[in-house]
């Protein structure tokens, strides 16, 4: 029935909405922290999921050995990262901190595949691949597991921001580093938490993703894939990543059950571009995102 065929596109779409914005959450903890956005974001995925994947295929690892593996990897990287790279840019233009995002990510697009090599592996994360039909309802257990995973994790980092003292303080970074620092905040302290907390993101978004679609370097393009859910539900909003990726993963949904068997196919890849457009256009800072507004 038509209803039926609604319904569960409709389900699923919003299952692998909530699995976007746990890859989105990434964004939002580094703009809050320093008011850049980071383009790495995608590339982080794919590295901590080639990561636990090569441990665990190559190496003979138990997957919860490799997990913690790729956990520890993913700390002191994104350390080390802040601590070289990022460091020495506080308190100057965010342009700089992009685009050393930038080039981060095409570092890591790169190197991923030289170390572990560029076949596309499986992740077996424990969870079974048999469908889940329930009625005339139709899922994929991962996208289940994922979507749970995602808003436990979105949950504990919006008490996070909202509630705890570290959350504030990150909130007052990204307002105004010097301000910050002549308040007596560590601000190389919260620099650092928001890119280790940003590669605990990744690590779940990798998993995740990476026991749905496979690992290989072609992750990366979940970055992009995530960007118009940042765009939408807005940059410094946790809230804003969950709304944004419900509405972009039922769009797609939809998009791919009624309007590409009519056209052949590849609406559902562009629609939530179209939708991210049409926000900059009318709603440039996001359905949730915080006016900024500048005297001239």
């Amino acid at each position: 029935m038509e209803w039926q065929f609604l319904f569960e596109l409709t389900i699923n779409g919003l299952l692998t909405g909530m699995m976007y914005a746990l890859i989105a959450v990434g964004f939002v903890l580094i703009y809050k922290s320093t008011d850049a956005i980071n383009f790495a974001q995608g590339e982080f995925v794919m590295i901590a999921a080639i990561v636990v994947a090569g441990m665990a295929a190559n190496y003979g690892f138990p997957i919860v050995a490799a997990i913690a593996v790729g956990l520890l990897f993913m700390i002191v990287f994104n350390f080390a990262l802040e601590r070289i790279v990022l460091r020495p840019m506080i308190g100057r233009p965010v342009v700089s901190i992009i685009m050393a995002t930038i080039g981060l990510a095409l570092m890591l697009r790169g190197a991923g595949p030289l170390v572990f090599g560029a076949e596309t592996r499986p992740l077996d994360i424990g969870v079974p691949d048999e469908p889940l039909i329930w009625g005339p309802l139709f899922m994929t257990p991962i996208d289940v597991v994922g979507a749970g995973i995602s808003i436990m994790f979105l949950a504990i980092f919006g008490w996070f921001f909202m509630k705890s003292r570290k959350g504030v303080a990150m909130r007052a970074v990204a307002d105004s580093h010097m301000i910050s620092m002549a308040m007596g905040i560590n601000v190389e302290r919260y620099f650092a938490l928001a890119w280790i907390l940003a590669g605990v993101v990744a690590l779940l978004g990798g998993l995740v993703w990476g026991s749905a679609i496979g690992v290989d370097t072609q992750m990366a393009a979940l970055g992009l894939k995530v960007f118009p859910v940042v765009i939408l539900g807005g940059l410094d909003s946790i809230i804003g990543v969950v709304v944004g990726g419900l509405i972009i993963g039922v769009c797609e949904a939809l998009a791919a059950g009624y309007i590409d068997p009519l056209v052949g196919g590849g609406t559902k890849d562009f629609t939530p571009y179209v939708l991210m457009i049409l926000v900059l256009m009318f709603r440039p800072y996001g359905i949730f995102g915080k006016p900024i507004i500048e005297r001239i």
